[in-house]
């Protein structure tokens, strides 16, 4: 059977995806903000360095956009197929202009990455062996993302953006058989999300507490009522509804590991730069500093995620055109 030719008038734009996720934001918007803090504290436990992680996915993007360049397509199976990845040729100055890390500082966890034995030399180049770290593979991404991407194909569907639903197993399918691509753009969204924080924050640590106050007060805000609510009124409910309560020092370092001094030396940077305020009773909440700085970025950062799932969704609409022989579906 001869594949079908794709409806272009069926594509979904990501302004159309946009407007979802602001319209009904009071759900989608707790839901991916507390999947954003999971993949951190993974990232965080993978070597206690958020810019030793941040620094390997940019290499590892590197080879997924060489894949992408000359048209190969990796599924899970066939990437994860071997321990080793090979990676292009890089320089510290590269590293550091794209991750807003000091030269000097990438060039010494770069270092410590080799002593760890993650990135060695190999008769083809460089290689990461991600037998040496935790968290090499992303069982647990690639199900928060089918979950979070069922959840928001569901709202699409409601607001006539998606023709019909589509299940988290069926997005997990489509990720394992598009995976050096779809993986390519996750690494795009998750750089871009951590170095546009980072600017506000001037560090990943900072922002990876802060954040955490973020999803508090936005697990908080989603339960009092059931109704959706657009992002503008949902984020002036966190600030003015008194029954959300704050988080205290001890509960974010258990959520994050990162040591207890370290978030208590960080919530007090964030309490001088009047991010956050303090009670009586040593909880944590957003300052309306949140309002003035983060809640921009917080936009570009929805601007993004549409971007991302539209190009998943599109995908899915590719897959349901072109049959192959035998009734099954053709991934490209």
């Amino acid at each position: 059977m001869k594949s079908k030719i794709p409806d272009i008038t069926k594509q979904i734009y990501a302004d159309d995806i946009l407007n979802v996720l602001e319209k009904k934001y009071s759900t989608i918007g707790p839901l991916w903000a507390s999947q954003q803090m999971e993949w951190m504290n993974g990232v965080y436990s993978s070597f206690k360095d958020h810019d030793k992680f941040l620094i390997l996915i940019f290499l590892v993007k590197k080879t997924l956009d060489f894949y992408s360049r000359n048209f190969i397509k990796l599924s899970y199976e066939d990437f994860y197929s071997r321990d080793t990845v090979e990676i292009e040729k890089f320089s510290i100055s590269e590293i550091s202009q794209a991750l807003d890390i000091p030269k000097e500082s990438t060039r010494r966890k770069i270092l410590e990455l080799r002593n760890e034995g993650v990135i060695k030399k190999s008769r083809k180049g460089l290689i990461v062996d991600r037998s040496k770290f935790y968290y090499s593979k992303p069982e647990h991404s690639i199900k928060r993302i089918s979950r979070f991407l069922a959840v928001l194909a569901e709202m699409c569907e409601d607001e006539k953006t998606l023709s019909k639903r589509v299940t988290s197993k069926e997005f997990e399918l489509i990720i394992k058989n598009n995976f050096s691509y779809i993986w390519k753009i996750y690494y795009e969204l998750q750089i871009q999300m951590v170095i546009g924080y980072k600017k506000i924050f001037k560090d990943i640590e900072t922002f990876h507490i802060y954040g955490i106050c973020v999803v508090n007060q936005h697990l908080f805000a989603r339960n009092l009522s059931k109704d959706y609510m657009h992002r503008n009124e949902f984020i002036k409910t966190i600030f003015y509804a008194d029954k959300i309560k704050g988080i205290n020092a001890m509960s974010i370092s258990d959520i994050t590991g990162i040591p207890r001094a370290t978030v208590i030396r960080k919530l007090k940077k964030l309490l001088e730069q009047k991010h956050l305020t303090i009670n009586d009773k040593k909880l944590y909440r957003l300052s309306g500093n949140y309002l003035k700085k983060v809640s921009n970025r917080q936009i570009e950062v929805l601007t993004k995620l549409a971007n991302f799932s539209s190009k998943i969704f599109n995908i899915h609409l590719l897959n349901e055109n072109n049959i192959l022989p035998g009734n099954k579906k053709k991934y490209l």
